[in-house]
């Protein structure tokens, strides 16, 4: 009778575990469908330059570069030559030359961008983008830019300026720039800054204090 009774609770226990287990499981697949989920929506962020040189980086490629000199191997001496100098430049925010961004290519690539009306260049550094509304006139948008010109050259030779043409208040159309590599109110090597706006920001504040 015991052995019956002793049976009966493993059977018990073992059907416990198994729903235990199937819960566990079900649970972890439920767990890694939404981190994989929420790794899709994490946006893209664009380029970025400005950043400390890292020592352990440049010794590397420098001791690839000779290893790769040692053997005969100047291509692969050259790509690891040509990593230390991009490492540098980056670091130092100076654009790349030979990478520039044709202008055409970039209004073509930027005009699909939903909320964009239109995109015009200013000089050959700053792309002003004008936007439809002022749900579009955020930083958010000057990244979007920036990726869509990623595949066209180097994006630290760029400053995105975001317009909105439908604002009605002095501050709505306020322009929106910044570096497509940099913090906002940085620019890079040799680039200077440029107040698009018709009425400077200054100015504006001078008005509004009046106002009170």
């Amino acid at each position: 009778m015991e052995s019956v009774v002793l049976r009966a609770r493993s059977r018990a226990c073992f059907r416990v575990q198994f729903v235990t287990v199937s819960a566990l499981a079900a649970l972890a697949v439920v767990g890694c469908g939404q981190s994989s989920s929420e790794s899709t929506v994490e946006q893209r962020k664009p380029q970025q330059a400005g950043k400390p040189i890292n020592p352990y980086e440049i010794a590397a490629h420098f001791t690839a570069a000779r290893a790769s000199a040692a053997i005969g191997d100047t291509n692969a001496a050259e790509q690891h030559i040509n990593a230390i100098a991009t490492g540098i430049t980056r670091s130092a925010q100076m654009p790349d030359v030979q990478r520039p961004i044709d202008h055409e290519s970039a209004r073509a690539a930027v005009r699909p961008i939903p909320g964009v009306r239109t995109a015009v260049w200013m000089d050959r550094e700053n792309l002003i983008v004008m936007v439809n509304g002022a749900a579009h006139r955020n930083m958010q948008m000057i990244d979007t830019v920036c990726l869509a010109l990623e595949p066209l050259g180097d994006t630290l030779a760029v400053v995105v300026n975001v317009q909105d043409v439908t604002a009605t208040s002095p501050d709505g159309a306020t322009t929106l720039s910044r570096n497509c590599q940099l913090p906002e109110g940085q620019r890079a090597f040799m680039q200077k800054k440029r107040d698009v706006d018709v009425v400077s920001k200054q100015l504006r504040n001078t008005f509004r204090m009046q106002q009170r």
